[in-house]
């Protein structure tokens, strides 16, 4: 039997496997999807135990359709999750997940204080509302019951770890997104535990990304697996850099799905505090760099039901979209969107946000609307790109992923708009084949070139209109700052 490995993405609406054999070829491939729930606004949670029953799902299914147990399984996951737990490792409330705002208003204040910058430039998380940090001094003064019988606080991979092995251990990936953990250190940060109200105890070991075990303890799974090697792995993220490619110099990932990431590698990690820029580690001395933003394929979502009025959302809404812009010249006649539809993270980092078309004159239809939105997207991830590109290593191409790759306007206009050469990724999921990278380093495997990464399509931007879009964003990038006391006053104004 020929030696094959499994990479499981634990994402925040489904868990994701997939089964390569050594030399790179696809054997299997499995998902299975769970809800968010969102009891009030700004509210996003996940029963905890419906993962750890997704993961299993997708075990056994890949299991079952290769014929016989993996080698290795590795493990990618999303990032700034928030389990408390008791003693028995139950969890004592939802998961409360990064996209969650109940924290904004002490992200805020924490953001605007002293102690606001030293923890970030330390623990090299944005001090916002997806921060576990946040999260924690939320639960600490808003549930004070919970938060005084909880054992341990954890994330949806440490629940998923701790069913297998019965042992709290947290990947040094997973602990840079907290808040709490100190990159250059590789151990919990004192002032942030501080600040949270716990000490180290209520959280769990610190191990590299590739540390590995074998014997589950599981009764559900254990026969199955006797002599598989478990790897703890890192975020998703990080592995998607590894996966996609994109941890040479010079190299950017880029994804657009739900939400949208812009990621660079580096030896050492780009602080920008007004951008805040994060620095998640994939490795001892190996940082990922970037932002996220909110308003990725959820904008374009919003766009397709209210803009189009179509009942359903499916390629073909996707299709009258793109056709629908083709007919407007770049730059929209002048209409500019800032698309922070649901908030928004990098760089503007304000819970309170709201998006806005500016220009609107008498000429403008739909479509320009339709177009000046996907601009908008494009524009606000090109703000992240130049927030983390550094003058003394400059970004020569782009690896872009996601489903926006499917669109051949959409990928041109980012190309114009960022001027950088765009590759797309052929890769299904970058995130999961880079927790397989990790579980064959952590064997002493030579990882291989895999089919997947080959053939790549390659984007060239047209640089005099990136000179013209460069003008544009030069006037993008100054709107929402004219306007934010505005907004403030109105999001107030709603609250009453």
């Amino acid at each position: 039997m020929r030696m094959y490995f499994v990479g499981i993405d634990l994402g925040t609406g489904s868990t994701k496997a997939i089964a390569i054999d050594e030399t790179g070829n696809t054997l299997a491939s499995v998902n299975k999807h769970y809800p968010t729930i969102s009891p009030q606004q700004g509210y996003s949670e996940q029963d905890p135990e419906l993962i750890w029953q997704a993961f299993v799902y997708c075990l056994k299914k890949i299991t079952a359709d290769v014929g016989y147990p993996p080698n290795a399984i590795s493990f990618s996951s999303a990032m700034h999750s928030l389990v408390p737990v008791n003693q028995n490792g139950e969890a004592l409330m939802n998961a409360i997940l990064w996209a969650d705002g109940r924290s904004g208003d002490i992200a805020a204040k924490l953001r605007e204080s002293d102690e606001g910058e030293e923890i970030y430039r330390n623990t090299g998380t944005a001090v916002y509302a997806m921060s576990p940090l946040c999260k924690l001094i939320w639960l600490r003064e808003n549930q004070p019951q919970i938060f005084n019988t909880t054992h341990k606080f954890i994330s949806i991979k440490e629940y998923v770890w701790f069913k297998l092995f019965k042992v709290y251990e947290i990947d040094y990936s997973i602990a840079s997104a907290t808040g709490m953990f100190d990159i250059l250190e590789l151990q919990w940060y004192a002032k942030s535990l501080e600040k949270a109200g716990i000490n180290a105890s209520f959280l769990s070991e610190p191990v590299y990304t590739t540390h590995y075990r074998t014997g589950v303890t599981n009764e559900d799974i254990k026969s199955l697996f006797t002599h598989t090697t478990f790897v703890i792995g890192a975020s998703d993220g990080c592995c998607a850099n590894l996966g996609g490619d994109a941890i040479k110099p010079g190299v950017a990932a880029l994804t657009i799905g739900t939400s949208g990431a812009v990621r660079i590698s580096s030896n050492r990690p780009i602080y920008n505090y007004k951008a805040m820029t994060f620095n998640y580690l994939l490795r001892s001395k190996v940082f990922i760099c970037g932002g996220a933003v909110n308003n990725g394929g959820a904008a374009v979502d919003w766009l397709i039901k209210n803009f189009l009025e179509l009942p359903e959302i499916n390629k073909d809404a996707y299709k009258q979209l793109f056709s629908s812009i083709e007919k407007v010249k770049p730059g929209s006649d002048g209409l500019i969107f800032l698309p922070y539809l649901f908030a928004e993270r990098a760089p503007v980092w304000d819970a309170k946000s709201s998006a806005s078309f500016i220009n609107i004159s008498a000429m403008h239809r739909k479509e320009h609307f339709l177009r000046a939105a996907l601009e908008g997207i494009c524009f606000a991830l090109y703000d992240v790109l130049k927030a983390v590109e550094q003058p003394e290593q400059p970004i020569e191409h782009i690896v872009i992923s996601g489903g926006f790759i499917t669109s051949a306007i959409w990928v041109k206009m980012l190309a114009d708009i960022t001027g950088k050469r765009l590759v797309i990724s052929q890769t299904d999921d970058a995130s999961a084949i880079g927790a397989i990278y990790l579980a064959m380093e952590a064997l002493g495997l030579d990882t291989p070139a895999l089919p997947n990464n080959t053939g790549n399509v390659i984007v060239e931007p047209d640089m005099e209109l990136h000179r013209f879009y460069d003008r544009l964003f030069d006037v993008y990038s100054k709107l929402y700052e004219n306007i934010k006391a505005s907004v403030h006053q109105l999001y107030d104004l709603n609250q009453l």
